[in-house]
């Protein structure tokens, strides 16, 4: 192994192990909140109002939201650790250190959205093992969820990096999560499935790439999904390639860098 690529092997380790520590180390904030919100729509939509609804593709109405509200708990929590830890890097000056070192952008990027995957799926293990004390689930296809949840991580990590090179305040690290990524959650097919709506929202409901992943996901763990599986994966694959390619090229230019 030759020196550089010792050293950023080095830097990658580094920046996961602080990334991972970071919200480990305040769990009671990046953690238990999140669980706390899942068992209340758990309780809410599974029992009291899933009770009315009956069931929907042969599952209770608790099986078939429980993929839509981990996906959910995923893309909240994937995208708001990557935001808040790289803009934290920006505001207090110590990513300028990082970018003057011998360190390549891409142990960087990838250092970050690693920190940002584990949170998603730390988060996902907890909301899931929740879940089994409301419902029983079995994974139908264990590869399929493996990789619809990696990659679902990776995009909204990818998503978060973007909003925190940009963001020129703690302000607008806020304004992504409210104005964009909880409506489009909503609309993602979390509670019901497409197929209820009619020929115009269905076929317009399609443009939600959240719907996609939501969608695949629940393939992985029911067998059952409202739209392709493949088209699915392909879309998350295309959008993590186009947003890391994006990031990386900031990175290197420099733009943005300074809170």
């Amino acid at each position: 192994m030759n020196a550089e690529l010792k050293s950023n092997w080095v830097a990658l380790k580094t920046i996961v192990y602080r990334e991972a520590r970071r919200f480990l180390r305040i769990w009671p904030q990046t953690l238990l909140p999140p669980a706390i919100t899942m068992v209340l729509y758990f309780v809410i939509f599974g029992n009291l109002i899933g009770s009315q609804i009956g069931d929907m593709h042969g599952f209770t109405y608790m099986q078939y939201i429980v993929p839509g509200l981990i996906m959910m708990s995923v893309i909240t929590n994937s995208y708001s650790n990557v935001v808040s830890s790289f803009f934290s890097a920006k505001f207090q000056h110590s990513i300028e250190e990082l970018m003057v070192s011998p360190v390549s952008p891409h142990t960087i990027l990838i250092g970050f959205v690693m920190g940002g995957v584990l949170r998603g799926l730390g988060v996902a293990v907890i909301v899931s093992v929740l879940s089994l004390f409301f419902t029983n689930l079995q994974v139908h296809n264990l590869a399929i969820t493996l990789v619809v949840i990696v990659c679902t991580s990776a995009v909204f990590a990818l998503g978060g990096f973007l909003n925190a090179v940009f963001a020129r305040n703690f302000d607008d690290i806020s304004i992504i999560p409210a104005f964009v990524l909880t409506p489009l959650t909503y609309l993602g097919g979390v509670f019901y499935s497409i197929d209820m709506l009619g020929p115009f929202w269905k076929t317009l409901s399609l443009a939600n790439p959240i719907l996609h992943m939501v969608n695949a996901f629940r393939y992985g763990i029911l067998g059952v999904s409202d739209i392709d599986i493949s088209v699915a994966i392909s879309l998350m694959l295309v959008t993590a390639l186009i947003l890391y390619t994006v990031c990386v090229r900031l990175l290197i230019s420099g733009r943005g860098m300074r809170s």
